[in-house]
């Protein structure tokens, strides 16, 4: 089963940047989307043989979610249940018949960090989630989670330090989060592998430069390390400011 995430940045947009041949390239069985920046009815999406599953903020042209599968879901969820995060269509769910697929959009800390002290509190509030839903089945988190973890993960490290994607506490939380029992499965295949990013400035020639941020993941419970074939980043993949992250699953 081949899994595709991809931040769009405008769903909208990005259908007008060769998005159906970028999707029919890489053939997944399920597309999770984020920052769709739209309304159910703005848009008409044409992905025959895909079922199409919507969580838009509630603010218009911003944030939000999709997933587009090809296998029916047993049941689609969206938010985590928590009034406080659940107003800007972050977090959609898919439970299949072996795992559960959550397709989540991480609030940005911003500039000056002015939301920093809320990430935190979504932070444990997502975690708490994804580990509810693993007492039922298997999880398969992916998205635009919007850290980089670890310095092999930016090209510039000592100068973004501190700055929103790359603070002490917001990689602190994703080490919290790995280690309750969850797989990069990117680094899982790819450890020492440097120049590896999924995100670049649209400021500067950063994608020319390859000056990026890995900031878009797959992540997978522990239990699920065997059946883990691959897990990729497509810079190829051009009409964002984000490329498409894959993961391959027996």
């Amino acid at each position: 089963m081949k899994l595709v995430s991809w931040n769009v940045n405008g769903l909208r947009a990005v259908i007008g940047k060769d998005f159906y041949a970028s999707v029919a390239q890489m053939d997944p069985d399920v597309l999770c989307l984020q920052e769709i920046k739209m309304q159910k009815g703005q848009c008409t999406v044409d992905m025959p043989g895909y079922e199409a599953y919507l969580y838009s903020a509630e603010k218009p042209g911003y944030s939000g979610t999709a997933i587009f599968t090809r296998v029916k879901p047993l049941s689609v969820t969206r938010g985590i249940g928590a009034d406080a995060h659940d107003h800007e269509g972050r977090v959609l769910t898919a439970e299949f018949a072996d795992f559960y697929l959550v397709c989540v959009y991480t609030p940005n800390s911003q500039n000056e960090l002015k939301r920093l002290a809320y990430r935190m509190e979504w932070e444990d509030a997502f975690r708490a989630y994804l580990k509810g839903l693993e007492r039922t089945k298997p999880v398969i988190v992916c998205g635009d989670m919007n850290v980089a973890h670890e310095e092999i993960d930016l090209k510039n490290p000592k100068t973004n330090h501190m700055n929103a994607g790359f603070t002490d506490e917001e990689r602190a939380k994703m080490t919290e989060l790995l280690n309750s029992g969850f797989i990069d499965t990117f680094r899982y295949f790819h450890p020492g592998e440097t120049g590896q990013y999924s995100w670049w400035s649209y400021i500067g020639g950063a994608r020319s430069r390859n000056a990026g941020w890995r900031i878009d993941y797959f992540l997978a419970s522990e239990c699920l390390k065997d059946r883990l074939r691959a897990s990729s980043i497509h810079p190829e993949i051009m009409g964002s400011d984000h490329c498409p992250v894959s993961l391959e699953i027996e």
